[in-house]
Order: structure tokens, then C-alpha cells, then sequence
């Protein structure tokens, strides 16, 4: 069986890159970085770095014009990104998704992805969401019901030949960090924050959680 794993460049994507890698073996595992407009490339580097790490084939492909009208603070020309927590951003926002909530991100990664991992054979498509983010509505294409949908329309739509694989849609991101520790992930090489500066900024939605998850672990962020 051959996999797809949607490589972010960040902390969950990559623990699901380990976790195909234990399930699959790497030589069966191949992974997708998409470019989608947002304000830094730091990303894109560490998803390279960490498949280089790996010794895993990493495909690349460019979103960036689908998003060019959305307002969404992650992408380029869009205001400031939050230096709050989602809980506090959630204050605000009544109910709806948070300022960098890039619309249906999710939902159009796994439908571009599902059709280059047919294209390639493979029968599982493995993503990053887990229930902090979906967490009061943050980001609803991280949730569980969004999960199974899209999970039913793919192996619909691929005639039952791929199937979509979020081992942490019901895991905090502490528990992430935990299963990332036990895979030997290669945290070092990650890259969350939604800045791009030579440091991450610590303050941002992002970097908060992270914080967090890898305090709640025990132990000191590996890349920093």
C-alpha cells in the first residue's frame, strides 16, 4: 500500500509523515507541499528539509490564485496577523472562524491531493487536523464531521480506491507532540509560526499552541 502525506512543513503534518513512514515504510510514501499565498515561505523550506531528512519525495504545487480575493490575515496583503490565542480570537469574532481561517483550505488540499495521490497509486491520503484547531469553530475544516465527509466524498469520488487518514482529528496537540516524540520526529526541522522572521514570533495563534503542546510534554521546543 502506498501513501500520501500533506506536508506542511509544520509539527502535525510532519508527525503524520512518521506515522505513514512506521505504517508504510518510506519507500511507499511520498508527500505534497502546497503553496497557497501565504505571507512567508518558511514553511515550504522546513517541508523540504523534512522530506530531505526522511530520504521521501516531496511534490510541490501552487494555490496561491484560488485564495487572491480572500481576506484571510495569513496571506500576502492582508493586515496584521493576530498576537492572541484563538481563544481570545474567538472572543471576537461571534461564532465564526478566526481571522486566519483561510477558506476551505482543507477542503480544496485533500481534493488537489486525492487526485496526485491517485495519479500515484495510493491508497491513503494522511493530514494534520486535530481538535484544538477545531476547536469553537476556529477552523471548522479541522473537525471531525468535516473530516468524514470529505473522507466519504474522496473514496466515493476515487471509485473506493483512496481513502483520507487524520489520526489526530480527536487529539489535542499535546497529543501529537507525544506521538511525534515516540516516532523520532524531526522537530528541529519544523517550521509553525505565521511569521517569517529568523525566529518564531511566540505570540501568534500558532506558536502559543505549540508552546503549550510542548510544554504539557515536558520538554523544551526542539527548534528553538
Amino acid at each position: 500500500m502506498k501513501a500520501m502525506v500533506l506536508l506542511s512543513g509544520g509539527l502535525d503534518s510532519t508527525t503524520c509523515l512518521m506515522l505513514a513512514i512506521e505504517r508504510y515504510g518510506k519507500e511507499n510514501v511520498l508527500a505534497l507541499c502546497i503553496f497557497y499565498g501565504q505571507k512567508h515561505t518558511r514553511e515550504l523550506r522546513a517541508a523540504r528539509a523534512v522530506a530531505a531528512d526522511q530520504g521521501i519525495r516531496l511534490m510541490e504545487l501552487d494555490l496561491s490564485r484560488v485564495f487572491a480575493d480572500a481576506s484571510c490575515t495569513l496571506l500576502q496583503g492582508n493586515g496584521e496577523i493576530p498576537k492572541e490565542s484563538y481563544a481570545d480570537q474567538l472572543a471576537k469574532t461571534g461564532g465564526k472562524p478566526v481571522s486566519t481561517y483561510v477558506p476551505f483550505r482543507n477542503g480544496l488540499f485533500l481534493s488537489c491531493a486525492a487526485s496526485v495521490a491517485l495519479s500515484h497509486d495510493c491508497e491513503v491520503l494522511f493530514y494534520g487536523a486535530h481538535s484544538d484547531d477545531a476547536a469553537g469553530n476556529a477552523y471548522p475544516d479541522c473537525s471531525e464531521a468535516f473530516n468524514k465527509a470529505m473522507n466519504d466524498a474522496i473514496f466515493l469520488g476515487s471509485g473506493e480506491q483512496l481513502r483520507i487518514e487524520a489520526p489526530f482529528v480527536d487529539k489535542t496537540k499535546a497529543d501529537v507532540v507525544a506521538e511525534g516524540l515516540r516516532l523520532g520526529a524531526p522537530y528541529h526541522l519544523t517550521w509553525s509560526c505565521y511569521e517569517g522572521g529568523a525566529r518564531p514570533c511566540g505570540v501568534c495563534g500558532t506558536c502559543r499552541d505549540r508552546a503549550a503542546a510542548f510544554k504539557a510534554n515536558g520538554i523544551v521546543d526542539p527548534a528553538l
